[in-house]
């Protein structure tokens, strides 16, 4: 059994990423695993504010909710970053809290790593920027980041519409074999 963290950016309950995030959700859970899906916009995160102090304590002086999203993330096994795609790149709300990870991200490691995008583009490859950024925080700053699958969620402009592309069932099957 897998201890299984999904992280969901989606500013709207039920929007596009988030309903991908629900499917990985379901099929992780029917495969044994212990499954947690945290959304990012019912959280408390404040923007890194850079002032360094983290680099010697690796706690955060601002009092909000970061701390126990990364003591999650270093417990898990398995990590799952959602996020709507807007102007070619992750939302905002994804963007703040891996800038929060820098207290501990060198502990976030050995992990297997899921990216489910959710997009009204209709292009795969205009989603490329999403993916290099999100491989940035993984491949370069995480040890022993493994990527295991990025869902391409596109077409999908209204909410709900993902159910209705290749990428909901995708989201279902990489939960189920993670």
């Amino acid at each position: 059994m897998k201890n299984v963290l999904i992280i969901s950016s989606s500013p709207r309950r039920g929007g596009n990423s988030d309903l991908l995030c629900d499917q990985f959700l379901k099929g992780a859970q029917e495969a044994g695993h212990r499954v947690e899906k945290i959304r990012l916009s019912e959280q408390k995160i404040h923007y890194c504010t850079g002032c360094g102090v983290c680099n010697a304590t690796h706690r955060c002086v601002q009092p909000d909710d970061m701390a126990l999203l990364l003591e999650k993330m270093v417990q898990a096994d398995v990590i799952v970053l959602a996020t709507p795609v807007y102007f070619y790149s992750m939302d905002g709300q994804l963007k703040t809290f891996i800038d929060r990870t820098v207290p501990r991200y060198t502990e976030i490691s050995n992990k297997d790593f899921y990216f489910l995008l959710a997009a009204a583009d209709t292009q795969k490859k205009n989603l490329a920027r999403t993916v290099e950024a999100l491989r940035g925080f993984t491949e370069d700053c995480l040890e022993g980041a493994r990527e295991k699958a990025v869902i391409y969620g596109t077409g999908a402009w209204q909410k709900g519409e993902i159910k209705d592309t290749p990428a909901f069932e995708a989201a279902y099957r990489a939960g189920k074999n993670c």
